[in-house]
């Protein structure tokens, strides 16, 4: 059987006509497979949902208790059949309840990665390489200028600036959802035990993050219309970065304005943001990693979702590895 036969692009999505099921649908449908909890591979309106039980407990506190018709939660590791083909999640090392999927029929074996990343994580699994036929890998930073550097070094260059500049309130924008955890989880292991103050968006998400054992230490809110500005100078206050353009973050004492991403990597867009201080934190793999994780799978086919096709495919072909892009329409870098 032809690879297309167990999964193929549709404009809804990544679909199995036998199985007859999405994987990371980008508009409502009958059955999804969900790999994690960010918008753009998680979105509400579908009848049914089957993901790792943490994916489904972030795509509630997200969307409601009515994101879908019904749920069904599935522990990493283990597997089930759907009209026939057998289904597995596997650690993707994104964030919390990140789950590469592994479809099996017939003798052909294809593994959706989702997103994922291979550098060490404190508050998720590790990514699992897994033998397939075909890997479904992303590229967001699938161009040979993304080398990204130790994230424990980028940590350091924050505190170094805690000392330097004891007056003024370090503002770092990271998204809600896995970054923001990651940086403050990062900030404990080098031994910062100071409260860190969140911006209210990142409260739900901090909290459920620390009922499922990740460690996140003294979380304060960082409500400065009720608090006065001097009781942040010298602090960390992490917010989304969309709180960069509201008042909210106007209200801070002299803030030295932070961004983590993967995308700090790139000067003009820290320049754009006004960033005084960026910080290249990924959660995506980099090019290194990407070509590394494509030699370890060694799968026969590659093919490419979203982010920079392009470069990965043309790799993949002077590897002597066959590949092609998919052109997916709808995923973003929301979990950079």
């Amino acid at each position: 059987m032809k690879p297309e036969d167990l999964l193929c692009p549709s404009p809804a999505g990544l679909y199995s006509p036998i199985g007859d099921f999405y994987v990371d649908p980008v508009r409502p449908v009958a059955r999804a497979l969900v790999t994690h909890g960010h918008s753009d591979h998680a979105r509400a309106g579908h009848g049914a949902v089957l993901a790792t039980r943490q994916t489904l407990d972030i795509m509630r506190l997200r969307y409601g208790p009515g994101f879908c018709g019904s749920e069904q939660p599935i522990e990493i590791g283990k597997e089930i059949e759907l009209n026939g083909v057998r289904v597995g999640f596997h650690p993707a090392g994104h964030v919390l309840g990140s789950a590469q999927i592994a479809l099996e029929y017939d003798g052909m074996r294809i593994v959706v990665s989702g997103d994922y990343k291979r550098r060490p994580d404190p508050t998720c699994s590790p990514f699992e390489p897994l033998r397939c036929d075909v890997f479904i890998t992303e590229a967001t930073f699938g161009l040979p200028v993304f080398n990204h550097p130790d994230p424990n070094a980028e940590i350091a260059r924050l505190l170094t600036s805690l000392e330097q500049f004891p007056d003024r309130t370090h503002l770092v924008g990271a998204y809600a959802l896995g970054k923001a955890q990651r940086l403050i989880a990062l900030l404990r292991a080098e031994g910062y035990r100071r409260p860190i103050f969140i911006h209210g968006a990142l409260t739900q998400l901090c909290d459920y993050y620390s009922s499922e054992g990740v460690e996140l230490g003294d979380l304060r809110p960082a409500t400065a219309e009720s608090t006065d500005p001097a009781t942040f100078r010298g602090e960390v206050v992490i917010g989304p970065p969309s709180s960069f353009n509201e008042r909210w973050a106007r209200r801070f004492a002299d803030p030295l304005a932070i961004f983590a991403s993967g995308w700090m990597m790139v000067r003009q867009r820290a320049k754009q943001r006004g960033v005084e201080l960026p910080l290249v934190i990924s959660d995506h793999a980099d090019w290194r990693e990407l070509t590394a994780t494509l030699q370890e799978i060694a799968p026969s086919q590659v093919w490419v979702t979203h982010g920079r096709e392009e470069a990965l495919v043309r790799w993949c072909k002077l590897a002597g590895v066959a590949a092609r892009p998919l052109h997916m329409v709808g995923y973003e870098d929301e979990g950079d």
